[in-house]
């Protein structure tokens, strides 16, 4: 079995025999188990213990146990304390969301603190096979077919490959002991259930069934392995063209991998692939998808942004970090769309920059007729996204002198009668 999960460490490239490595544990078989074999294998090890005050005196029990091994064992010893009902409270998550949280976090802190190459946890191949059945039972994709991955992050799990009764024999052949968490026995959530109930019938079906699923979640990792690989250039994009889409071989495994990274669920995934061209749909991560007329966009959610006055010449912050320069200045005509020169005999201050607004309107450069702000920025082909951004310059009389990058107002042009400019700058 050593050579077993040696070989395992190896084919995923876990584990470094320079390096030093936490291993978190709880006092029951799996991490005991853990211990002792990379502790027999010569990699450097701490263990952590997390006392979650949950079970009375078993959780006591669990410490002081932990804290005996390590002694015997010459193997340093951390530990910490958490009020995890409280913290639940104050959380408002559960009490099994709030150990995680809580240990997960002291794990990472701790890796730090040591400077750490890794936390190795005990997960073995029947958690793998468990959590593959509950995912399977809530409903998921591919990803949530594949079962627990030997490495996330910092997180490493090198017993994969032993099943529970490998663990438990290793720790009867050495005459080794552990604690028992009584709560594992005890049907009443989810996982337990699976385990002690559905996996044993399912058994009966099939003596090889948890082999079985095991061997399935590998080949699905594989699998997605290959589908990875085809999404991979798109994961960090704001645009996908609908072209790019159907040349992937699955428009909607690709747009779900995409969007998920900013926090939409496969739900709004499909909402958005069914909607109408303009549909807008949110994140619970503060994220806006638009569907367009080619193409998927992607950005921040649009914040509220403070209109701002200028009552003279001087630099102005906007509220989105941006700056607004205002001069008078001798005559000449700008070129860069972000820098406004009109007559500063024809514009009034104060002035006052601000999103576009419904029925705004202005007589563009060069013509003679009112048109609508909307008009200007559809004959553009501007995305939803772009238009809500987009910025205009009004003056005291109520005139749009400038929409901001893209065209002044005639009425303040620069002409033969122009004898000083202001000088917008939009940086």
């Amino acid at each position: 079995m050593l050579n077993k999960v040696k070989d395992y460490i190896s084919k995923n490239n876990l584990l470094n025999s320079s390096d030093l490595y936490i291993v978190a544990l709880s006092g029951g078989a799996d991490s005991v188990a853990l211990l002792l074999l990379l502790d027999e294998m010569g990699y450097k090890v701490h263990a952590a213990h997390c006392n979650f005050h949950l079970r009375g005196s078993e959780s006591d029990r669990d410490e002081q146990f932990c804290e005996s091994l390590c002694q015997q064992k010459n193997i340093p010893f951390h530990r910490i304390h958490f009020d995890t009902k409280t913290y639940a409270e104050t959380h408002k998550v559960s009490v099994e969301m709030a150990a995680r949280e809580l240990r997960y976090h002291y794990f990472e802190q701790l890796r730090k603190d040591l400077d750490a190459a890794g936390v190795c946890v005990a997960h073995h191949r029947d958690d793998s096979v468990e959590t593959v059945l509950l995912n399977l039972i809530r409903g998921t994709g591919l990803r949530g077919l594949t079962g627990i991955q030997p490495r996330n992050g910092y997180i490493l799990r090198p017993l994969l490959c032993l099943s529970k009764k490998e663990i438990e024999t290793y720790l009867t052949g050495k005459g080794q002991s552990y604690v028992t968490d009584s709560t594992n026995l005890v049907a009443d959530v989810q996982r337990n259930k699976v385990r002690l109930q559905v996996l044993p019938l399912l058994q009966e079906l099939n003596p090889a069934i948890y082999e079985n699923i095991q061997h399935t979640a590998e080949n699905l990792t594989e699998a997605q392995k290959m589908l990875d690989g085809i999404v991979g250039p798109y994961k960090d994009v704001k645009r996908i063209d609908f072209n790019t889409l159907d040349n992937t071989g699955s428009s909607e495994y690709v747009l779900f991998e995409w969007l998920k990274g900013y926090g939409f669920n496969g739900s709004q995934v499909r909402q958005i692939m069914k909607a109408e061209t303009g549909r807008v749909i949110t994140s619970v991560q503060g994220y806006d998808v638009l569907k367009e007329r080619d193409a998927y966009l992607v950005e921040p959610s649009l914040k509220s942004f403070r209109p701002l006055r200028i009552p003279e010449e001087g630099t102005y912050l906007l509220d989105d970090g941006k700056k607004v320069s205002v001069k008078k200045k001798s005559v000449y005509v700008s070129k860069d769309p972000f820098l406004a020169t009109l007559d500063a005999g024809k514009v009034h201050f104060p002035l006052t920059i601000r999103r576009v607004e419904e029925g705004d309107k202005m007589i563009p450069y060069g013509m003679d007729g009112h048109r609508l702000i909307s008009d200007i920025m559809t004959d553009r082909k501007m995305t939803l996204f772009e238009k809500r951004r987009q910025l205009v310059v009004v003056d005291a009389k109520g005139i749009i002198v400038w929409l901001v990058g893209i065209r002044v107002n005639n009425l303040c042009r620069v002409d033969e009668f122009t004898t000083e400019v202001v000088e917008i700058h939009y940086k």
